[in-house]
């Protein structure tokens, strides 16, 4: 997606439905996916996703769940949120970056929904969101929530943290703009959103009706707290579908590692003992299609 007033080019993916029998798609890195590259979209009228990553994450982040969504006959696009990804963390303790998110996601459903080259194959009413971690607090926003970003306040009070948050809030420079909603945005899957205590009240949440379907992990990590998902339910204006997942950590929302990544980044890609991340994912994305065909009707 090219730079324009709203905000810089934006990078990421398209998984449609298509007929063809996968085979190998190779991209940078040495990242091999299953798929066919360029496939002809197969259908009409179909359901847009768009997904939000997690800090420091890429849009690579949720290929099974993407892949699944597409075989079940949506159309899924992903995007690197600029400043805060794996390969470019310059902006991932700013402002900026929280701010911005929101922007970026209703900037990729008008690039969708207009601009892109098959957009005539979808249906603009049945629009969802999928977000995880930092991509699930982007997920809260654009679907209505007006984050108070002084309340971390407190935390920098606490612990002399010398981040570039900190330093804007000792400097009187917290981001007092309007945020950035998408009223085309019928539901939501929030996975393990990484929140701070006063980020969001019940009247900052007012504005957030469409159904959501909200999972947390057992044991969180990386910014995502267990408490924090919990509190935030009863915040909600109407009952989420709320799923906690035994002996899960936070990166067990990402998709299973192939083993030259699990080599190469052990952490996101190490579990509990006992727990099976191909096995959790059956089930995650099978509720995935589930809800979303349930609720965009």
């Amino acid at each position: 997606m090219p730079a324009d007033a709203s905000g810089p080019a934006l990078t990421g993916m398209v998984w449609t439905p298509c007929a063809a029998a996968p085979s190998e798609v190779a991209l940078d890195g040495g990242v091999v996916l299953p798929g066919v590259k360029d496939c002809p979209v197969a259908g009409n009228r179909l359901p847009l996703i768009v997904v939000s990553h997690g800090r420091r994450g890429s849009f690579l982040g949720h290929v099974d769940t993407a892949a699944a969504l597409a075989d079940a006959g949506f159309v899924v696009a992903a995007i690197n949120h600029p400043g805060d990804t794996a390969r470019d963390s310059s902006r991932t303790d700013e402002f900026s970056v929280l701010v911005e998110r929101p922007a970026d996601m209703k900037r990729l459903t008008d690039f969708m929904l207009g601009a892109w080259k098959e957009a005539a194959v979808l249906d603009p009413k049945r629009v969802g969101l999928f977000g995880f971690s930092r991509g699930a607090y982007t997920g809260l926003v654009v679907i209505g929530g007006n984050p108070d970003f002084g309340a971390l306040a407190p935390f920098c009070d606490s612990d002399g943290a010398t981040t570039p948050k900190c330093r804007d809030i000792r400097e009187s420079r917290v981001p007092t703009e309007p945020s950035v909603h998408d009223p085309r945005i019928r539901a939501a899957i929030l996975a393990d959103p990484a929140l701070f205590d006063g980020l969001f009240s019940r009247e900052r949440l007012a504005r957030v009706t469409i159904p959501i379907l909200l999972w947390r992990s057992a044991f969180g990590g990386d910014g995502a707290v267990p408490d924090a998902v919990d509190a935030l339910v009863p915040l909600l204006p109407a009952q989420p579908d709320y799923r906690i997942v035994p002996n899960s950590t936070h990166f067990s929302f990402i998709a299973p590692c192939p083993p030259k990544l699990a080599e190469a980044a052990p952490i996101p890609c190490t579990d509990p003992p006992g727990f099976d991340r191909i096995v959790f994912h059956d089930v995650f994305n099978g509720a995935a299609v589930a809800f979303f065909r349930a609720r965009l009707e």
